[in-house]
């Protein structure tokens, strides 16, 4: 099993940023946190690195959900979404797949919110391509 969902879009970069924080919104999620990866890679160790920006996303509602079930699962939130320009005109979207990411907690309840949760992710995807 992958540990993520992408797609690759013939963007740049701020565009299909601009274009996954509004299917994210259609699918209840806002974007609490937003990291430059490559500014903060040339500010910190002098790197250069590919544009390259991490989106914490967050919908309440399941989010919720999910701290009722399990507290700790705090440690995996928000989801985060990166956007990762590949080449000029050429932008990579991924997604955590929660699903994935939740096998280390046993716990059926929760399997089943990240189920709601990896199926809304999927739906933004799959809405970008």
């Amino acid at each position: 099993m992958s540990f993520y969902i992408a797609t690759t879009l013939p963007l740049s970069l701020d565009d299909a940023e601009a274009r996954v924080e509004a299917a994210l919104k259609d699918e209840g999620f806002g974007v609490l946190t937003r990291i430059d990866i490559a500014a903060t890679l040339k500010e910190k160790i002098g790197a250069d690195f590919q544009p390259y920006r991490i989106l914490g996303a967050c919908n309440p509602k399941l989010a919720h959900e999910a701290l009722q079930i399990e507290d700790k699962v705090g440690t995996m939130l928000p989801c985060n979404v990166i956007v990762q320009q590949k080449k000029e005109g050429e932008t990579e979207v991924a997604a955590v797949d929660p699903v994935a990411s939740m096998q280390a907690i046993d716990n059926p309840d929760l399997a089943k919110a990240a189920d709601q949760v990896r199926a809304k992710l999927q739906r933004v995807i799959d809405s970008l391509a």
